[in-house]
This record gives structure tokens, C-alpha cells and sequence, in this order.
């Protein structure tokens, strides 16, 4: 028996929201849906600049841990805050969803990391982030026996911007498969690709990840081409298993020379698509942890993101146990 279906690993950040016409983006060079790194007195100038604002715990892996847990799966995540409002704020939401999470606070300075994401009128996120207390994450604050206790550790593609969480990653990598265990990552963003395109093929070459998360941009961005089915046959090469997300379209999952093809959720309206991929990403691992067929696991996952995307935040407001009942799924 596993203690855990997924141990999630990540940046702990606390997203603020507002909306915004894309005028605003321009006049301050925000470039739209992308993951922007901000230092502290940027983070301090756009919060000024926002609009009314929701407050809510986000963080690409921390999202996937929750809706793990909605789903009725068991979840653990790593993740580093200061001892602060925000990071008790973060602390106390990914622990209300059920999801163990023990990393201990240390310090105010840095302090929590925060994401001001603007929201323009269809639906588009552009994050600006300040890392803060991530950047302090490092192989001393792995659990070995969580990791040991896990079925799949997951990782988010951004933790590669603090160099030392670099290291904790393989430090979970090497007791995963020490353990039969495996290890899973999203690639995160195409600009992420950018700066880590060859890291990111060598942890998946080296059989160091065998499950890569990716959207169609940065399919194409890790390949450095135009052509998607050339895309599609390069990482279904280069990793064991590989789920390729393409937003309306829905979803490609690819097993050696098996392709499975997945239809998105209807959806009522495009409110924010912040969390779509963090989200599907939660509903294929909580399919894979429980044996599901590659069909059910994308049905899932692609579920999952269609409820996400109808809300403004990034974590699911509503049981998506409940939902997944309700669509014949669970």
C-alpha cells in the first residue's frame, strides 16, 4: 500500500488577481500569458498598479496537489514559505484541501513568494512572479520517506529557476526509482522551455522524469519547430509516457507507439485560465494512481482543467470527486 498517489513539487505562491484590459499589458511591458520573473520592487510597483484583487494559494505544483485531493486522492507537496501572512495563508489552504504538507517556514526575508496575474477579457492569464522564500528550496527540505510513500513525485518545469531546488528534484528522482517509484514534470511554459530546453531533454533522456506534462507551445518551443506531429513523435521518444494538452482541442496522450486522442470539456464560459494545465495534470495523475486507461486518465485531466477554467482562481472551488461521479469517470 502507498501512504501517497502523488507527492507534488513546486514554487509556493500566493496568486493575486485582478482583471485587466490588454492597454494595461502594453503600458507595462507585461508579456501576455506568459510566466514573468519580477523582482521585489517590480512586485511592489504592479500591486500598486492592480485593480480589486482576489487573493488565493497557487503555485503550479500546489494546484495539482489540491486537485488530487479533490478528487479523492492522497497528496503531498514540498514547497518553501517564510514564516509570514502570505505563507500562512498558503500553509493553511493547501492543508484545508487535504493535502500533507509539512516543508517548515523559516524566516520572514525573503519573504512568501507572490504572483500578480492579470486576467484580460478572453480569458488570458500573464503572470508576474516574485520568487522570494522559493529561491530557498533545496535538497535538505525533501521528505525521503514521502517520497519513498509515493506512487508518482511531480514536479513544476519553473522550479529550475532556483538553482538549488535543482538539486532536490534529483535528490527525489534518485529515492523515486530507488523505491519502483516514478517521476513526472510539466514543462510549465514555453519561455521556461526557452531557458532549459536542454536540461529539460536530458532529465527526460536520461529517464530521470518518465512522465512529461506539456501544451502544444511548449511541445514545439522544446523541439524548436513549427511542425506539432514531428513534435509529437520527438517527446513520444523521448520519454515513457507524455500527455500533450492543445486548450479546445483537448488532449494527446502518447505511450511508445500508442496515441490516444482526448476531446476537451464543454464548457458554459471562458472565465480565467489560470490553472487549466496544473488542474489537468491532476485529474490524469489521480487516473494513472488508480490504474485508469490512458482514455480515462486524459478524460479526467481534461475535465478537471474544463471546471478550473469556468472560475477565477486556480484551484477547484467545487468536489471534483463529485464531478467525476457525475460524469461516469470515478
Amino acid at each position: 500500500m502507498s501512504r501517497f498517489d502523488v507527492l507534488t513539487v513546486g514554487n509556493a505562491i500566493v496568486d493575486i488577481i485582478s482583471r485587466c484590459e490588454d492597454r494595461f499589458l502594453i503600458d507595462n511591458e507585461i508579456t501576455k500569458g506568459a510566466m514573468n520573473l519580477i523582482d521585489a520592487e517590480r512586485a511592489e510597483k504592479l500591486y500598486a498598479l492592480m485593480g480589486p484583487a482576489v487573493e488565493a494559494s497557487g503555485g503550479s505544483a500546489g494546484n495539482t496537489a489540491a486537485g488530487i485531493a479533490s478528487f479523492g486522492g492522497k497528496a503531498a507537496y514540498f514547497g518553501k514559505v517564510a514564516d509570514d501572512q502570505l505563507g500562512q495563508i498558503f500553509k493553511h489552504d493547501i492543508r484545508a484541501q487535504g493535502v500533507h504538507f509539512e516543508t517548515v517556514p523559516e524566516g520572514t526575508n525573503p519573504p512568501t513568494a507572490r504572483s500578480m496575474i492579470f486576467v484580460t477579457p478572453d480569458g488570458e492569464r500573464s503572470m508576474n512572479t516574485y520568487l522570494g522564500a522559493c529561491v530557498e528550496l533545496g535538497p535538505e527540505h525533501v521528505e525521503p520517506q514521502v517520497v519513498a510513500d509515493a506512487k508518482v513525485t511531480y514536479f513544476e518545469g519553473y522550479l529550475w529557476d532556483p538553482p538549488r531546488a535543482k538539486q532536490a528534484i534529483l535528490e527525489c528522482a534518485r529515492i523515486a526509482h530507488e523505491n519502483g517509484r516514478e517521476m513526472s514534470m510539466t514543462l510549465s511554459d514555453s519561455f521556461c522551455v526557452d531557458r532549459y530546453r536542454g536540461e529539460f531533454l536530458d532529465l527526460m533522456r536520461s529517464g530521470t522524469v518518465d512522465i512529461v506534462f506539456s501544451n502544444k507551445q511548449e511541445a514545439l518551443s522544446l523541439y524548436e519547430t513549427d511542425d506539432f506531429e514531428l513534435a509529437l513523435e520527438k517527446i513520444a521518444a523521448d520519454c515513457k509516457l507524455a500527455a500533450v494538452t492543445m486548450s479546445e482541442e483537448g488532449a494527446i496522450i502518447l505511450r511508445g507507439k500508442e496515441r490516444v486522442k482526448v476531446e476537451a470539456s464543454k464548457i458554459a464560459a471562458l472565465v480565467d485560465t489560470t490553472g487549466a494545465g496544473d488542474l489537468f495534470a491532476a485529474g490524469f495523475l489521480f487516473g494513472y494512481t488508480q490504474g485508469r486507461s490512458l482514455e480515462d486518465c486524459g478524460k479526467l485531466g481534461c475535465l478537471a482543467a474544463g471546471i478550473v477554467i469556468q472560475q477565477i482562481g486556480p484551484r477547484p472551488l467545487t468536489s471534483l470527486e463529485k464531478a467525476g461521479r457525475e460524469a461516469g469517470l470515478i
